[in-house]
């Protein structure tokens, strides 16, 4: 893949990260993020200041999660798969091979950061349950996003020659 997307740039995410991304290791342990983040800030009501560190951590961790975990050994998990997928989709704007896989991947990719909203009030009121909430749309949208980027790599190896 030649072009990055902002996002791959931002992250620094060359072939060799993808890969070590597509362990199923980082995959799910990427899932600890959005808890990790809000726990941070909420940490501004017990620690103060402090609590910056522990978001500069949570940043850290985001930036060093598809870095410091091993190659996969293979790629038939649907951890695996899914960050395949992932990345496929993000080539969408350069490729026609994704033609059915545009739009229900934009809606949920949409209605997680819906989740946005109520996390950052929760988290800006200290409010439990719209930070939940928000909690809940982001994480659930994210694991429903990757279940269609599973069938784009699955469909790929069956047009494959």
């Amino acid at each position: 893949m030649e072009k990055r997307s902002f996002a791959e740039r931002l992250m620094g995410m060359s072939d060799d990260v993808w890969t070590r991304h597509a362990n199923p290791q980082s995959g799910w342990s990427r899932m600890s993020i959005p808890p990790l983040f809000a726990l941070a800030v909420w940490s501004r009501d017990w620690i103060g200041c402090w609590s910056l560190l522990l978001v500069a951590l949570v940043c850290a961790w985001t930036w060093a999660n598809p870095r410091v975990f091993r190659m996969p050994g293979g790629m038939k998990s649907w951890m695996s798969k899914a960050v395949l997928g992932e990345r496929l989709w993000l080539d969408r704007n350069r490729s026609s091979r994704h033609g059915h896989h545009r739009t229900v991947p934009l809606l949920l990719a949409g209605a997680s950061g819906i989740g946005l909203l109520p996390l950052a009030w929760g988290l800006w009121q200290l409010e439990v349950l719209p930070t939940l909430t928000g909690l809940l749309a982001i994480m659930g949208g994210k694991l429903w996003f990757l279940d269609p980027m599973v069938c784009l790599v699955s469909e790929q190896a069956r047009h494959c020659p």
